[in-house]
């Protein structure tokens, strides 16, 4: 198996995410190990080559958020994180149904999409009961840990 820039960018991407230090990846014919270099986490010179200077500037490129990703959450929602970075799917096969759409209602373990890191699956779980308000992330669009990928009306209580 051969790995593609798109893999270890999801490496380094992965390690950038987390807590650790170190990400140790074996292969058959291949070791790689990445490190972070400093308790506060990349120096500035590993963020300069990650994220390119634009021309004429010292400082680094920063990829603009999309305005959506931004927006305040309306007075009462919930937003719904990825339970780790990766390129969001919200169906679970190309040309199949999504898992939910906007109206849809949703409980805690209502699944409503898939996260993929290093060409691995993880089922996203709704982790509120109520209805489906707006998607902030699109349909193979990648998503940071702390991006949102759709906004929940939550249920209200019954008496």
């Amino acid at each position: 198996m051969d790995l593609t820039p798109d893999d270890v960018r999801d490496v380094v991407r992965a390690l950038d995410s987390s807590g650790l230090d170190e990400l140790h990846l074996e292969l058959a014919d291949l070791t790689l190990t990445v490190r972070r270099e400093g308790a506060a986490g990349w120096t500035a010179e590993h963020r300069v080559l990650r994220e390119p200077a634009l021309e004429g500037s010292a400082e680094p490129a920063v990829a603009a958020e999309p305005e959506r990703a931004r927006a305040a959450l309306p007075d009462g929602t919930v937003a719904v994180h990825p339970p780790l970075l990766g390129t969001f799917y919200r169906a679970p096969a190309p040309g199949a149904p999504p898992f939910v759409d906007v109206g849809d209602a949703v409980d805690e373990e209502t699944v409503i999409g898939i996260v993929e890191t290093m060409k691995m699956m993880t089922s996203v779980h709704a982790g509120v009961r109520g209805t489906v308000v707006e998607f902030r992330t699109g349909n193979g669009e990648f998503a940071d840990a702390d991006a949102v990928l759709l906004v929940v009306e939550p249920a209200g209580e019954t008496p």
